[in-house]
C-alpha cells in the first residue's frame, strides 16, 4: 500500500517544485515524530537525496515520495491531500494507523 498523494495534493506539489525552480529529481520527503497525546507529528519537505539502503520510495500521481524505512510501517496506507477552502489552505495527512485526537481525558479524546 505505502504512502500516496491525492491528485490535488500531487498537483500542488508539482506547482511548488516548478514555482521554486527546484532541481530535477527533487522528491517529497515525509518524516514523523512522537506527538504525545495529540498523535504523531508529521513533517513534509523537499529533498534531492535518496538512499535506497535507508529510504523507502513511493510514486504517486507523478510525484516521488520518500521516507526513512523505519517510518514506512507507521505510514503504510497514509494519504496526503491538499485542501483550499474557507477554513484554510494546506496539506492534510490521513494516516489510518493512528487516528486523530488525543488519548487523555484533558484532550477530549478517549
Amino acid at each position: 500500500m505505502g504512502l500516496s498523494l491525492t491528485p490535488v495534493a500531487a498537483s500542488e506539489i508539482k506547482r511548488i517544485i516548478e514555482e521554486q525552480k527546484l532541481e530535477p529529481g527533487t522528491v517529497l520527503r515525509m518524516a514523523i515524530g512522537g506527538g504525545g497525546c495529540s498523535g504523531l507529528q508529521y513533517s513534509l519537505g523537499f529533498d534531492t537525496e535518496y538512499d535506497p539502503k535507508l529510504d523507502a520510495r513511493f510514486e504517486s500521481n507523478g510525484v516521488s515520495l520518500v521516507t526513512r524505512k523505519k517510518f514506512a510501517l507507521h505510514l503504510d496506507g497514509t494519504v496526503i491531500d491538499f485542501l483550499d477552502g474557507p477554513a484554510g489552505r494546506g496539506f492534510v495527512i490521513n494516516n489510518p494507523n493512528y487516528p486523530r485526537g488525543g488519548g487523555c481525558p484533558g484532550c477530549g479524546g478517549h
